[in-house]
């Protein structure tokens, strides 16, 4: 927790009477019966504020339940026609390259960022130090960012197979060579970018092992593999499954990457469904498919990590010793480590690069100014609206703990959960309707054209983003309240602050460096977020996402490298402060 030297007087105060009070939890609630706070005590008298607090809670949480029940009424009211035409069309090679798409990346993420963990953590080779940390650089990548790099080297006019046809003579049927506008290439830039989900996870959990289980596993006769696959993986499972889930999760939601490689998903489904054909009740009807996988997925990780149960011999068991490498093993380790991020960020760099060079774009130009400044517009306000809302709602359940504010937590966490596409075509569904329906009523009653005063404008973009990333937004700001004693909310109300005056004077200046983080994180997801921003951006309202993915829709990629790069060196902002802590933590 940060020094409360730096903090606000009253929280200074309150700090201090938090600390006489925490030698006795039962004086200090006898004390101050009438309180609002964690205690629990029934019949606590509500102060100013606490209604306001679940107010905004529950208006966030709907908010955030909206574009899902939109999509599902709209999908439920479409007609059967579209959805049978759907099935007897494209709806089956969707669900198929979908969940192809979903087990190649699960397996590729867990394979990579399970085996990158299980090196790191339990052996010593050679700049290991140095791999631990670099090992998170690839996150920084969007997925579609690192398609164009490595299509502008691999597809048949790239410099790999112009190279090969040079040296060989061959022609370009006389030789078979990996189709990188595929399936399985969508998979490999999806699984670069998104294994350190996995691995964060997986490395955080074999550290936290005890060596007793992994001891006796090898006494009674396993070798060091056995012992692993038998004993510290089924261990550190439901880390895995969470890191694997969220890297599928990406995958589902993954709209540029897919489009740009011609893989037909269920977000490229949406898109098509939306603006090439007109069709509102089959983008609709998919919204609500994919909406349905996303959830089947999320509520059975949860179901099965719910029923395992993982318990440490004691606290002050001995930490599984690293295995010293050499020679060939630690050359070994040390490769395979580094792979990883050769590919998904030091390659990609260096040909982002050389394409930018080689472009004509010019990032200082007016227009490119006007793209960045559109950018820094939608993600710093959708990152103030974001933590904002995270700060109303976890002090709600805070101050009123109990299964409203709890369902509400729940509910706003759905949106994580749900692709940008779908979110989008759940807003756009309700309020152009009621934009319509005003128009036609002041028309009529009237004769003034209202117009689209909601569809179509910043706010509801930004709104957009919020329900996708609060989840993120409050995960970084419970992490930081869970530091926050609950003496210290005694302590504050006694000396007769208000719930608002609490979170002003005590939880706030105490939690700048999660609500920093919390900032920051939603800041870039923004920036990266391309589905949501092609659908729902006002006309004529370019970011650079859709700079890049327009250029390189026309086959511009030295073009595309430019505003690519900039998300990328965006991006790398979080992952620096992740760096840092994992550099702390080893």
């Amino acid at each position: 927790m940060p020094k409360i030297t730096s903090i606000s007087p009253v929280a200074a105060e309150a700090a201090r009477a938090a600390e006489v009070s925490a030698v006795s939890d039962t004086a200090s609630a006898s004390a101050v019966p009438s309180m609002t706070g964690p205690s629990g005590c029934r019949g606590r008298r509500k102060k100013p504020g606490g209604a306001l607090f679940a107010t905004v809670g529950w208006v966030v949480a709907l908010a955030c339940l909206l574009p899902m029940l939109a999509v599902s009424l709209a999908a439920l009211t479409g007609g059967t026609e579209t959805i049978r035409h759907l099935m007897d069309t494209v709806l089956p090679g969707y669900v198929g390259t979908t969940l192809v798409l979903v087990l190649l990346v699960a397996l590729g993420t867990g394979m990579v960022g399970v085996g990158a963990a299980w090196l790191v953590t339990m052996t010593r080779f050679p700049g290991v130090r140095v791999m631990e940390v670099v090992l998170i650089l690839p996150l920084a990548f969007p997925a579609y960012v690192l398609a164009y790099a490595y299509t502008f080297v691999l597809d048949h006019p790239g410099v790999v197979q112009t190279t090969l046809r040079q040296v060989t003579g061959w022609g370009p049927r006389d030789y078979w060579f990996p189709e990188i506008r595929s399936v399985g290439g969508a998979a490999v830039m999806l699984v670069l970018v998104l294994y350190p989900y996995v691995y964060l996870l997986a490395r955080a959990a074999f550290l936290q092992q005890s060596a007793g289980a992994f001891l006796a596993a090898r006494a009674l006769g396993n070798t060091s593999l056995q012992a692993f696959w038998r004993v510290s993986l089924p261990m550190a499972r439901p880390a895995i499954a969470s890191g694997v889930l969220l890297a599928v999760m990406e995958t589902i939601a993954d709209f540029g990457t897919v489009s740009y490689f011609g893989v037909q998903t269920f977000a490229t489904g949406i898109y098509t469904s939306w603006f090439s054909l007109a069709d509102r009740a089959g983008a609709a009807q998919l919204a609500l498919c994919l909406l349905g996988f996303a959830l089947t997925l999320a509520v059975a990780e949860r179901a099965t990590r719910g029923r395992a149960r993982y318990h440490h011999a004691g606290k002050h068991q001995a930490k599984m010793p690293p295995v010293d490498l050499h020679g060939f093993k630690a050359a070994l380790a040390f490769g395979l480590c580094v792979l990883p991020v050769l590919l998904g960020f030091l390659l990609p760099v260096v040909i982002l690069a050389q394409m930018g060079m080689e472009s004509e774009q010019n990032l200082f130009s007016k227009r490119y100014l006007g793209f960045l400044q559109n950018s820094l517009t939608l993600a710093m306000t959708a990152a103030l609206l974001t933590v904002v809302a995270a700060v109303c709602l976890g002090f709600y359940q805070r101050l009123r703990p109990g299964r409203p504010s709890a369902l509400a937590g729940h509910v706003s966490r759905l949106g994580y959960a749900v692709p940008g596409g779908v979110i989008a075509v759940g807003l756009m569904v309700p309020f152009a309707a009621f934009d319509n329906t005003l128009d036609a009523w002041m028309q009529a009653n009237f004769e003034i054209r209202t117009g689209l005063l909601i569809t179509g404008s910043i706010w509801l973009l930004v709104a957009a983003y919020m329900v996708r990333f609060l989840a993120a937004a409050l995960g970084a700001y419970e992490g930081g309240q869970s530091t926050v004693h609950a003496n210290m909310d005694a302590a504050a109300r006694s000396l007769g602050q208000s719930p608002l005056g609490m979170l002003r004077r005590v939880h706030l200046p105490i939690l700048t460096p999660s609500l920093m983080t919390a900032l920051l994180i939603v800041f870039v997801d923004v920036m990266k977020e391309l589905p949501a921003t092609l659908i729902m951006r006002p006309f004529n309202y370019d970011t650079l996402a859709v700079q890049a993915y327009r250029l390189a829709s026309d086959e511009r990629l030295e073009g595309a490298a430019v505003p690519s790069l900039v998300i990328m060196l965006v991006g790398l902002l979080p992952v620096i402060l992740i760096c840092r802590q994992v550099g702390r933590r080893s």
